[in-house]
Order: structure tokens, then sequence, then C-alpha cells
């Protein structure tokens, strides 16, 4: 008895567990179909879902009420179409049977639609079934539909793969789809296909799947520094602190706005009047003076005078189309006095130097935002707008702070696994069936560590593979892709690099050859985390900024922090992008953010 009343009650709290949206008065599907009884523990509840339509297929079935009184006979003609032509010849349209015609559905037939619903809340797609007594169905049969509506849910007659469907009693709304115009109707899609429509590419599942594994990364990201004892610390995106010795970057200015280069750019000249399509339409004009001049036979002066005039307007109107297309305004002198900052201003590269003013008043800072970088590459791994987690900790060294990285990226690849277990086995399924094992054996090993200069003697050993660049020449992307796909197969901390190679701010290490800096180089991902320790000493870090011939008085607020108070510090950069590429397994960056930014393409 008392097991009796054990099973009633987890029955009960399991239909309980359905999650009603709070400010949509919807159930989500993740609630329906995530639960370890598939949906079971739901069938008889009424509900209301949502979604867009993923697959559809539709066939004829009989009305049930009208089932119960078909005879023996008419099931034997209605599924014998030989006997049902005989019975025509024998019995005629005056007998007492008239069988149903060859073709079409009877009157007694409805058309049910079986359509996969998704609302972006899990991979899983809900069937719903809706008949043709619903004056709605024509609309919502087209894949990209979008469908309110409210139900029953009920068990699957065959079950397969899902075991639960809502039977459609009510469609609360409709949003109707131009299937001849919509580019995602058909179901095998390319990724490289999809990024051409940014605005509608997240209705993909395998988009979807990485745009959750995505929120999940970047809420683990700010749990395992807030358990950590960081405050997160909001960093400026636009910075008058030139940082090119890294990469280009973007100016923000106004100038251009104010330029009369740009003017003239934009606008046609008011005195001349000209335009690209007077020009064409007089183009136009001249070729049909032409044509009139070769059918009259006139003067052949006349004709050649003609065709001149043709030759300058072609070359006015391909001057006009060069200047539209220029996105370009050549300048001289800049005097920016005169600009919104009163200063050369840039979208900032790394917010690195800016955090370790917080992190000498408060200890152990982070933050987490977009950075932008100018550099025309057309690599797989770049994008110009991507996001950064940087932090920075106060009396913190550089074993400090890769332990540090180290537990956070365990940390945040055991969250993905463990919140996002449907999605990691649709991208194992689909894209990269490594990536689950990749994920796992970062929690259950250690990172690799090595020196900078032992990397080079390991790289120099390899003897079956060869580099673009030799290494002697210093470690490129290959060589350190090489390291962690094929040496380690796992990530690999390459620390104590040459100083010439890193930037003016990291500590140089007694020897004055190698400095206090490391990379974690990732499978898939390639350079994922860089970290050093600062140079706290004031006289070192001035040499440098000389060495390097920066402007000593951008950076004279950042030597303020070596005059007073100095202590040591040590932080590093996560590209989160590259964060996903390794979780997922996906190829190309530009699939792992929502809106891709990349030299010569910014959709939407």
């Amino acid at each position: 008895m008392a097991s009796e009343e054990g099973a009633v009650l987890d029955a009960q709290q399991q239909r309980q567990s359905v999650e009603w949206f709070k400010y949509s008065k919807r159930v989500v599907l993740r609630s329906i179909l995530c639960r370890e009884d598939k949906g079971l523990g739901l069938v008889g509840e009424r509900v209301v879902v949502g979604g867009w339509v993923k697959s559809r297929k539709e066939k004829a079935e009989k009305c049930p009420a009208e089932a119960q009184d078909e005879t023996w006979c008419e099931a034997l003609f209605s599924r014998m179409p030989l006997l049902r032509s005989i019975a025509r010849i024998l019995v005629g349209n005056d007998g007492a049977f008239v069988p149903r015609p060859a073709a079409g559905p009877a009157k007694s037939e409805l058309v049910v639609a079986y359509l996969r619903i998704n609302d972006g809340s899990c991979v899983a797609n809900l069937q719903i079934v809706v008949d043709s007594s619903m004056s709605l169905l024509g609309q919502v049969m087209s894949i990209g539909t979008s469908i309110l509506a409210k139900g029953v849910v009920e068990k699957i007659p065959s079950p397969g793969k899902y075991v639960v469907q809502l039977k459609v009693e009510k469609i609360l709304h409709v949003g109707i789809v131009d299937i001849k115009k919509y580019p995602l109707a058909k179901t095998r899609l390319t990724l490289e296909f999809i990024r051409a429509y940014p605005h509608l590419r997240p209705r993909r599942t395998m988009v979807a799947s990485v745009n959750r594994i995505r929120n999940v990364l970047s809420y683990a990201t700010h749990m395992f520094f807030q358990n950590n004892g960081f405050l997160y610390v909001h960093m400026p995106i636009i910075t008058t602190t030139d940082s090119r010795v890294c990469s280009k970057m973007f100016h923000v200015t106004t100038l251009f706005s104010k330029s009369d280069d740009m003017e003239k750019l934009i606008k046609t000249s008011d005195d001349e009047h000209i335009n690209l399509e007077v020009v064409k339409a007089a183009i136009r004009e001249k070729r049909n003076r032409i044509d009139e001049l070769k059918r009259s036979d006139s003067n052949k002066e006349a004709l050649i005078d003609a065709q001149r005039d043709l030759q300058k307007a072609n070359e006015l109107a391909l001057q006009l189309e060069k200047q539209q297309k220029s996105a370009f305004v050549k300048i001289g002198e800049v005097d920016f006095s005169n600009d919104f900052f009163s200063c050369p201003a840039y979208l900032s590269f790394s917010m690195k130097l800016h955090l370790e003013s917080y992190a000498c008043a408060l200890s152990s800072v982070y933050t987490f935002g977009p950075i932008f970088q100018a550099d025309e590459s057309q690599s797989p791994r770049h994008l110009a707008e991507m996001w950064m987690v940087e932090a920075e900790l106060a009396f913190a060294e550089l074993e400090d702070v890769m332990n540090c990285v180290e537990d956070l990226l365990k940390f945040i690849c055991h969250s993905v696994l463990e919140n996002c277990s449907d999605d990691m086995t649709f991208m194992s399924k689909y894209k990269d069936k490594n990536c689950i094992n990749r994920l796992q054996s970062i929690g259950s090993s250690s990172f690799a560590r090595i020196t900078y200069a032992e990397a080079v003697e390991v790289l120099n050993q390899v003897k079956d593979q060869t580099f673009e660049t030799k290494v002697d020449q210093g470690l490129s992307e290959e060589h350190e892709s090489y390291l962690a796909d094929k040496i380690y197969r796992r990530p690999v901390i390459i620390y104590e690099h040459p100083k010439e190679v890193k930037p003016f701010y990291v500590h140089v290490k007694d020897d004055g050859k190698t400095a206090s800096t490391f990379d974690i180089i990732a499978p898939k991902a390639g350079v994922l985390v860089r970290g050093s320790q600062k140079e706290e000493r004031i006289d070192m870090i001035s040499k440098r900024i000389e060495e390097l011939g920066l402007p000593q008085e951008q950076y004279d607020w950042y030597l303020d922090l070596r005059r007073h108070g100095t202590v040591k510090h040590s932080g590093f950069s996560l590209g989160f992008e590259k964060m996903i590429m390794f979780a997922t397994g996906l190829d190309d960056i530009r699939d792992t953010i929502p809106f891709p930014r990349t030299h010569g393409s910014a959709n939407t």
C-alpha cells in the first residue's frame, strides 16, 4: 500500500514539473521532452506550446465517428480497387451501396498534419497533430512557420525516438512563411550557406545547439569567478591607448561626417547636378541616337561625334560608380583636436591594461566583453569583433595565474557536459565525434606544460611533417596546433617566451631574454588563452616602451600604477569564440558567434 502511495506521489510530482514560462503563459518544450520519462508523466495534461515548424507530413485518416458505422462491405471495397470497379458494373449508380471514388479523400476522411516544432529550449522537437477540421491547417504546413497551439499531451501509438505528442484542440497563432522566398526551407543546408542569413540561422538545429552551449559557457564563466572571490568590472570599449603593437585597431571618430572629402564622396555636386542615374539615361539616349544615324546612313562626321559623346558618358558613369563603391576617404594630416574626444580614439583591442588599475585596488577582478581587431585576415580562426574573458590577480605570479586558468577551463568544460548533454550529443553525431571525449579529458588530466625553448626542441625533432615556416623563425599558428593536435593531444601550456615576441608590459625574467608569459594551445581551437605576469618595475617597463618606440605620454597613466603602491600581479585573456570551437568541434569561428564580423563582411 505504501509503495502504491509513493508511486502516486511521484507521478503527481512529475506532473507538477511541467514548466510554464512566466511571461508568455506557455509550456517550454524542454520541460516536456527532456524529462527522464520523455513526457509520459504528462499524458492527459492540457498545455499551450509554441515553436517553429521543423518538418511536416500529412495523411488522410477516417473520422472516428463515421468509422464506427462502416460496414464490412464498405471496408472491403475501400481497400480493394478492383472489387470497386466490378461493383460499379454490376450494381451501377442506383445500387444500395455506392463505392468511394478511386481518387481523392472521401467526405468521411480528415487530412491530418503531423508537425514537428521547436521553441529553441532544447534539441528535441515536439510532434503536434493538427487535422483539417481546423481552418488554419493550410497555413501551418510550411517549414519555418511559427505556431502557438493548445492541446492535450498524448502517448504516440507506435513510439520510437519520441513517446508523446500534442493533440491540438485550438490554434492560437500562426506566423506564416512565404515558402518561395524563405531561404531555409530545405532541410539540408551547410553552415557556410546559412551564414548569409545571420538573422534566420539560429532556427537551424546546429546553430541553436551552439548558442545554447555558448550560453552555458558564459554562465559558467561568471559562476567560476564569482565562486572564487573575483569582482566583475565593466571595462571601456573605447580607448585612447594605441596598442597596435599587437594588432591593427579601429578608429573612433566623427571627423568624416564633417570632412569635405566625405561630402564630395557621398553627395553629388549641386552645381553641376551630376547624378549617376541621369548619366545612365543619357547613355541610353546616345546609343539610340547612334543607331538612328547608322540606319539613316547620315554623314559620318555626325556619327563619329555621337560615338565620342557616348564614350565620354561611359567614362563619367564608370567614375561615378567607383566613387559610390569606395568606402574610404583619403585625407592628409588629421587635426584630432576637432574630433569628438579631441584626440585619437580606438575600439579596444584588449581591456587588460585598464583592468590592471582595478586589480591594484580590488585584488582579483575580471571582465567579459567584446574586443576589436582590424587585421584583414581571412583565417577561419579570426574575427574583427569577438568576445574576451580577461582576469587580473594582484599579489599573484605566473604559476598562480596558470593554475587559475586551468581550473577555469576544467570548470566550464564540466558545466557544458552537465548542462548541455543533448546538445553535445547532437554535435558529436553531426559535427565532431570526439568533442565529448575532448571535454571529458580536460577534467580527467592536467595540461601539458613546456617552456618555449622545449617546444622548439620538440618540433625540431618532427620528421614526418613539413611546416610552411621554419620553427627557428618563431612558433606560428601551425606549429602550436601541431603540438596540441598531434603530439600531446590535449591542451598545452607554453611558457617563458622570448621577450621580443611579447608586449612591453610583461615581466622580463632575470636572464633579460625571456618573459614571464604563457599561452594555452587547445586542439581544434589553437591559441585559447594568453597570459602573463605584468612588469611591476617602472624602470624596466619604461625601458621597454622606449625600445618599442611607443608614445610615452599615452602610457603615463599606466606607469602611475608602478609609481603608486605597485604590486606583483598577473592575468590572462581567454578567447571566448575559441573556447566554443574547442567545445563543439566547429571548424570556422564565424559559426560560434551570433553575428560574425570579418574583413569585408558585416551582414545585418
